[in-house]
């Protein structure tokens, strides 16, 4: 379909929305994202050297609350790249989300290791950091070079928790559990930026972090992501990595196998003029979740998304459960209505236990997981939703 198909048509809840209708997520460009790009042009630096390159990667740092930024070109990369400076290596074994879009698990596999998929908990749909820990102390084993998975014999080595549509992991539990069998904890806060666990920034909790800008994240630099850490060492190796690993850059001498996987220096402009505008975005999608979870509450068969009590959710993708038996159709029909009436909204993903890349993976348990796919739908939730688009949402979900 068009980008000029008539708003009342239904379209493909994955695909971009149609001119004249509500989308789901869409970036809001309003500050001063044009005039920092037109300066890239205007002084050629327009590739992954610049200015704005080294402002973007300081400016998200402090964002986050931690101490060394290197900006990628997606946060996948950003990803990969952080499971290999925390020490993965092939054959061994990350714990996982198993609710979740399914680059971190494909970050897993690029690197040669194995996903075990957690299964998410009811209340907020993060990772159960419960199950995490009962798989670590009856389904492993400690050996004199690690834990050791006693089903598979292959070696536990990180935990990879993602804070899902801006909402924090529980990640105390987790965070103690690391350490008490040696892993390393790298978040995928790629959803979360400025969320807050407990008072502290998602992303400054573990050992590293990746974020996520592409167009639908709370900023954006187009597509782009930055691993974040405290640790200095971890922190040369990744720049080391994301920049084909130059041993000599006149020479081009290159000591190991390095990927090009650098941010531009356009593409950091715009995150820099997105950054100077963050609070106000996140202060729209709180303002748009608070307004959505009162119209709803009421409302037979619809469970708003919560936050939990020691939590400062951004509401990244504002999220609702559908009970069939009391509203009067399942998710998906509602989707497909919405879409008549020119209203992007989706499902969460698949899980990944589901997925049939990840079929042999194992999973601990799953069935939370299922149950949140077949009764979850996003709705829309930009941060420049006017009033009368959020309104018209609502009425359309409510039936009037």
């Amino acid at each position: 379909m068009t980008d000029t198909a008539p708003a009342s048509m239904p379209f493909d809840p994955g695909a971009a929305a149609p001119q004249g209708s509500i989308a789901l997520c869409v970036p809001e460009i309003r500050g001063n994202e044009w005039k920092y790009v037109k300066q890239c042009l205007d002084s050629g630096w327009v590739s992954s050297v610049g200015e704005f390159v080294s402002r973007f990667e300081r400016d998200v740092v402090a964002c986050a609350g931690s101490s060394y930024g290197i900006a990628a070109v997606t946060g996948t990369a950003a990803l990969h790249v952080a499971l290999l400076v925390a020490g993965v290596e092939p054959d061994d074994e990350v714990i996982v989300s198993d609710l979740t879009f399914i680059a971190p698990a494909n970050t897993i596999s690029y690197v040669g290791a194995h996903p075990v998929l957690i299964d998410a908990e009811p209340a907020h749909w993060q990772i159960d950091a419960e199950r995490v820990v009962a798989f670590l102390e009856n389904d492993c084993r400690w050996t004199s070079d690690g834990l050791r998975n006693k089903s598979t014999g292959r070696r536990v080595r990180a935990i990879l928790p993602v804070h899902i549509l801006g909402h924090p992991v529980e990640m105390d539990t987790i965070l103690e559990a690391a350490r008490k069998y040696e892993l390393a904890v790298i978040e995928d806060a790629t959803e979360s930026l400025t969320a807050e666990y407990k008072g502290r920034r998602v992303g400054s909790l573990g050992d590293a972090a990746a974020f996520s800008f592409n167009g639908n994240k709370i900023i954006t630099t187009g597509g782009g992501g930055m691993i974040v850490t405290r640790k200095p060492e971890w922190a040369a190796r990744a720049r080391y990595l994301t920049t084909q690993a130059k041993d000599d850059p006149i020479e081009y001498v290159h000591g190991e196998v390095g990927f090009n996987y650098r941010l531009t220096n356009i593409q950091a402009a715009v995150g820099c003029a997105q950054l100077e505008q963050l609070e106000s975005f996140v202060a729209a999608k709180r303002r748009l979740a608070s307004i959505y979870t009162d119209a709803f509450r009421d409302v037979a068969g619809l469970t708003p998304m919560r936050e939990a009590d020691w939590a400062m959710s951004i509401f990244w993708m504002y999220t609702v459960l559908v009970d069939e038996s009391a509203y009067g159709e399942d998710s998906r029909a509602l989707m497909r209505r919405l879409a008549q009436k020119g209203i992007q909204s989706r499902p969460l993903w698949q899980p990944l236990h589901r997925s049939p890349v990840y079929q042999k993976a194992q999973v601990v348990g799953g069935e939370v997981a299922d149950d949140l796919n077949r009764r979850a739908l996003s709705l829309p939730c930009s941060a420049g939703l006017t009033d009368d688009e959020l309104h018209s949402v609502i009425d359309a979900v409510i039936g009037e």
